[in-house]
């Protein structure tokens, strides 16, 4: 896998929307202007929004190659040192069509989303190049009145510095209130948090393990399993992680998708499993028993490390996971150290 170079002050980076196109109605158009200025300012970066990613919900829904150029333009320019996506959806696979690979590979860049952006990094891992599922432009850059400290860390060790030896912990607070967007007073007031009383919870697993980081969305996968973006190649030494949406799917979708003769396959061959905080802790308990009944009851897999409550995917705060890099998860307190740097080593070893 190639790994793109780490960001500095001053580096040019590109905004996209390839999924969801709110960020051009006017209706949130101030969410966007907030997350761009908290890239601009806090992290010092240069912001090029690139020509589609603001022209509206319905002109971006009716026209995904606009979004792949977008991205492919994103991809080419060799001034653009990072992608970052406004936000999710839910069709983001209608601009695989349009995407050219070999663009991809010869590019390397970071590249930075989640939810529905699961399908992208998919796309990104057949390209061989390591990406990073991670915040959104719309929801945690332009979080109300500040970014998680949680947030802005793990975007900074991971994506500004070397990060070997870097750890990801559990959050001791988080918080899935909702405050509508299309009110741009309610930027100034801050989501009330709730002290983490669960942390990451073991399931099973007496041993730590070590293994390459790939994984999503699960809402997504019954898109695109067992298409050209479906990763083809052994999994034995990969560490999958997933997480579910704030659509809060019924946990019978969980254990379906789990079932799925390409993903019992995978569940069979992997070094671990981790999985994220559910959005408001809804379905908590369900959603750890449909993982648990299909992975110990149906595949007999109980020697499988698996861990839950991770800050990942859609919980606020959230982490910033390489898609593509060694790491070792702690069987004595779930944490994820990785093991090699999640960007480009520099000669120097910085």
């Amino acid at each position: 896998m190639k790994k793109p170079e780490k960001l500095k002050k001053g580096d040019s980076v590109a905004i996209v929307s390839l999924s969801s196109g709110i960020a051009g109605d006017e209706l949130f158009s101030h969410r966007y202007e907030l997350g761009k200025k908290r890239l601009e300012d806090e992290f010092g970066l240069k912001v090029v929004t690139m020509p589609n990613a603001l022209i509206g919900s319905s002109k971006i829904y009716n026209h995904p190659e606009l979004r792949a150029e977008d991205l492919m333009e994103a991809f080419k320019r060799k001034d653009i040192k990072a992608i970052f996506c406004n936000l999710g959806g839910d069709d983001t696979i209608r601009i695989l069509p349009y995407i050219d690979f070999e663009t991809l590979k010869n590019n390397p860049k970071i590249f930075v989303g989640y939810s529905d952006t699961t399908i992208n990094h998919f796309m990104l891992y057949k390209a061989e190049i390591v990406s990073y599922y991670g915040p959104s432009i719309m929801a945690e850059f332009a979080e109300n009145v500040k970014m998680h400290d949680y947030t802005k860390n793990s975007v900074l060790k991971t994506l500004f510095e070397n990060s070997k030896g870097y750890k990801i912990l559990s959050s001791e607070e988080w918080t899935s209130e909702s405050l509508t967007w299309t009110n741009p007073k309610n930027n100034n007031i801050q989501r009330k948090m709730i002290k983490e009383d669960k942390h990451i919870e073991i399931l099973q697993g007496s041993k730590d393990v070590e293994g390459i980081l790939i994984g999503g969305c699960i809402d997504t996968f019954h898109m695109f399993i067992g298409s050209n973006i479906w990763p083809k190649t052994n999994w034995k030494n990969k560490i999958l992680f997933l997480e579910s949406s704030e659509d809060k799917p019924d946990p019978s979708f969980i254990s379906q998708i789990l079932r799925n003769p390409l993903m019992t396959e995978v569940l069979s061959q992997i070094k671990g499993l981790i999985i994220g905080k559910p959005v408001d802790e809804t379905y908590y308990e369900e959603y750890k028993n449909s993982y648990l009944e299909v992975i110990q009851q149906e595949l007999k897999l109980k020697e499988l490390f698996v861990g839950y409550n991770y800050n990942f995917g859609h919980t606020a705060p959230m982490c910033v996971l390489p898609i593509g890099i060694k790491v070792r998860i702690s069987a004595e307190d779930g944490s994820i150290e990785f093991l090699e740097s999640a960007t480009k080593e520099e000669k120097n070893g910085k």
